[in-house]
């Protein structure tokens, strides 16, 4: 039986949580009306769910809320109209219209699929993902998982040849002079789209709309009149300094300087969200309310906004050649050879990154620094001129980072730590931290384990520490009802359950929370054993282990899932070409910090704009060789932490 990877990736937040009451996200919920409910700031919210720190929602998310704060929400609950689609595959595929602050992430966790199938499903996922653009998923997942939307589900029955049948339902057009009679049927997307307006326009004009929701029979407005268009917009002098990337969009948005000691402004522009503008500009959400209270009326096209003024970006010292220097370990001026076959992998992967970019015509100005041993390592900063340096990639090791950090701190040249990741870190504004830290992949198992729990008993394999096991233990407690978890020494002291009514063996529940291979070894065998034993058994480990893809076909009996921060896609395009690259060069196929010194350096590399604005480019998604690259501010101010990671699960 020919055994499948599926390989997604994911991102998590990693912070702690303390509150014991909760809210469950409907339809027309979003993290400013939620914490409104609960006299909550917004700030106060996405802390104590860090996973949602982004603000994005998706319909049936727990959030949780202060207790002492607690208040019973209103809940209004509606329908969204969905498009069903149906062909002659023998899995029937239907269609939904994407909703607002509807994610990729929130698709997989309604609908139960995972990324990877998602994607194949629809190949151009990431460019189709506006509202009231169509995703294809299986009409089984529809019907079974669409919850609220799933009154609207129809579906078509399979026709002989492949002719695509849409069931559509119309909206009566109940319009008279600026008002709308809302429909059973109705949602905001329908509304916005059929009379042409944006959907902060519509809740501009009826305030109140997005916190309520849209109830049948009840009338709207849907026309701007002549006298009240955009009367929150302010026309100030354009400043050509004060310009901003927009990320991922097409044009370039401006901002509009006043004269204001503190702050800037900015125009809101069609598209935007609260969320976006944040991220955009670096400021907590409740800074932004405090200088915008306006805002608790709802964001609107043509808004200006006060922006609190950040830390100028970084740009290039001077000339077109990006001046780069890399830290690495040898040793050769201390005579140490502890970590030298490491750094001359990850120079020769390094070395790989910076000659392909070199022939893409980017100018580049290369210098490798001997950091040595922690002892010796401050003199190796002497060969630093950082007013003549634009980018620094290493050096491996905690101290030597903040060291460096210390070195260049009135120049504030972007620091990139490929290993290093500690919370003490994270005030750095000026650090992109590469690896990704164990509570972001504890975060993920919980995640996994809550998604086929029924009630089995759990057992969590620790290493000496235990802190891996205990976060999730407490994770655990917290996601499922019930549960019954027993942390363990050895993967020996896995037991089958035992059902009290028939005495016969069940199956049970098995987290590796232990980076060593032999315990990666014995995890995998015990696992095996039992499986054998009694049937249902799930494996989970959060760490990879090489006997994993060695033991595939009797691990996949357990449904095996585990994480990893690499691995290659053999098959992609991109991945042949580095690999016969490096082979080419080094006759050999890379090494781990091979891979990882590519990666690293073409990340960075490729995030450089022509004037060296590396932070500007941050907020993009890359996979690289093997690595994926998912960065996320640790704070308002702080370091760019890593949270991409792949999970690969073993089919049966």
């Amino acid at each position: 039986m020919i055994k499948r990877f599926f390989i997604l990736s994911s991102l998590c937040m990693v912070l702690g949580v303390s509150a014991q009451k909760s809210h469950t996200v409907v339809q027309g919920d979003n993290p400013y009306n939620i914490a409104k409910k609960y006299g909550m700031t917004v700030d106060e919210l996405l802390k104590l769910n860090p996973k949602h720190k982004d603000g994005k929602l998706a319909i049936g998310d727990v959030l949780t809320i202060k207790s002492e704060k607690a208040a019973t929400p209103v809940v209004t609950k509606t329908a969204p109209v969905e498009k069903v689609t149906s062909n002659t595959s023998t899995s029937s595929m239907g269609k939904i219209v994407l909703q607002p602050k509807q994610t990729i992430y929130g698709i997989t966790k309604q609908y139960r699929i995972s990324e990877t199938d998602l994607r194949k499903l629809n190949p151009d996922l990431d460019s189709h993902m506006k509202i009231g653009d169509e995703i294809t998923l299986p009409l089984a997942s529809i019907k079974k998982y669409g919850g609220t939307q799933q009154q609207t589900v129809t579906a078509e029955k399979p026709v002989e040849k492949p002719v695509e049948k849409v069931v559509t339902t119309t909206v009566p057009a109940a319009v008279e002079g600026e008002s709308y009679v809302i429909q059973s049927k109705d949602n905001y997307y329908r509304i916005t789209k059929q009379f042409g307006i944006s959907q902060q326009d519509l809740f501009a004009l009826n305030p109140g709309l997005e916190e309520k929701g849209l109830k049948p029979g009840e009338t709207i407005k849907i026309k701007t009149s002549n006298n009240n268009t955009h009367t929150d917009s302010v026309a100030e002098p354009a400043n050509p300094k004060a310009k901003m990337d927009s990320g991922n969009e097409k044009s370039t948005t401006s901002t509009n300087v006043v004269a204001g000691d503190d702050y800037v402004t900015y125009t809101v522009q069609q598209g935007d969200t609260v969320f976006s503008i944040v991220n955009k500009f670096g400021v907590s959400i409740d800074e932004l309310i405090a200088l915008n209270p306006d805002l608790s009326h709802g964001l609107k096209t043509g808004m200006v906004l006060k922006i609190k003024k950040q830390d100028a970006a970084y740009s290039k010292k001077n000339g077109d050649a990006l001046s780069v220097i890399l830290m690495l370990p040898f040793g050769y001026s201390t005579n140490e050879t502890q970590y030298r076959a490491m750094a001359l992998d990850f120079l020769t992967g390094a070395k790989l990154a910076i000659e392909r970019n070199a022939r893409g015509g980017q100018k580049l100005d290369v210098k490798i620094v001997d950091s040595g041993n922690e002892a010796s390592f401050k003199n190796s900063l002497t060969q630093i001129n950082p007013d003549n340096t634009d980018l620094i990639i290493g050096p491996f090791f905690k101290s030597n980072v903040i060291d460096v950090l210390d070195f260049t701190k009135n120049q504030k040249i972007p620091i990139v730590a490929p290993f290093a990741n500690t919370p003490e870190l994270y005030n750095y504004n000026n650090l992109i931290i590469v690896e990704t830290n164990n509570q972001t992949y504890a975060d993920k198992i919980v995640e996994e384990v809550k998604g086929i729990y029924s009630d089995q008993k759990i057992y969590v394999v620790a290493d000496t520490k235990k802190e891996n096991a205990n976060y999730i233990k407490a994770g655990l407690e917290k996601a499922v009802k019930n549960p019954n978890i027993i942390i363990v020494n050895s993967p020996a002291d896995i037991q089958p359950d035992q059902n009290m009514m028939t005495g016969q063996s069940a199956p049970v529940i098995a987290i590796l929370a232990n980076d060593d291979n032999a315990a990666g070894d014995a995890f995998a065998n015990r696992i095996i054993a039992i499986s054998k034993e009694v049937q249902g058994v799930k494996a989970f480990s959060m760490f990879y282990s090489p006997t994993f893809e060695k033991k595939v076909d009797e691990l996949s009996q357990a449904s095996l899932v585990y994480l990893m921060d690499r691995k290659i896609n053999t098959d992609g395009t991109f991945e042949k070409e580095i690999l016969a690259a490096y082979k080419s060069k080094y006759c050999k196929t890379p090494p781990k910090y091979a891979i990882v010194g590519f990666d690293v350096v073409n990340d960075m590399l490729t995030r450089e704009n022509k004037k060296g604005e590396i932070f500007k480019q941050m907020n993009k998604v890359q996979t690289q060789l093997a690595t994926k690259f998912e960065f996320v501010k640790s704070k308002a101010n702080g370091a760019y932490v890593n949270t991409g990671y792949r999970v690969i699960r073993l089919v049966p």
